[in-house]
């Protein structure tokens, strides 16, 4: 029953995100859903596959603090070069395999389709 309320919780708690903008300077309901991974059935963290690392910051030389996967949607709150600052809000980032819970960090583009209200990005 806690998985269920903890389930419906976040996934309210994501669409009052999405109808009200983010804290992260009203990025607004720019959205982005990861594309090109591998699937889960393919995780190996020792090759880097089945996830998408999200890092501490806009380049491959940050460290990495969590990841995401296949299918999961995330709000978008900055972009810088073909880097985006992103947030898990639904999907397996909510129960990861390795990493905190709906991580917040920075995740490469090529790996994202990114789409919604996405002007006012910085």
């Amino acid at each position: 029953m806690d998985k269920v309320m903890n389930s419906v919780c976040s996934a309210l708690a994501a669409s009052l995100l999405l109808l009200a903008g983010t804290s992260e300077g009203s990025a607004g309901t720019c959205e982005a859903k990861v594309i090109g991974v591998s699937g889960i059935s393919n995780y190996n963290r020792a090759t880097d596959s089945g996830f998408l690392a999200v890092r501490s910051g806009p380049d491959s030389d940050y460290t990495q603090i969590g990841e995401v996967y296949l299918g999961d949607w995330n709000l978008v709150f900055e972009k810088r070069g073909n880097w985006y600052k992103i947030g898990c809000y639904e999907g397996r980032c909510s129960a990861p395999f390795w990493g905190p819970a709906k991580i917040e960090g920075w995740a490469y583009g090529r790996y994202l389709s990114v789409g919604g209200l996405c002007d006012n990005l910085k």
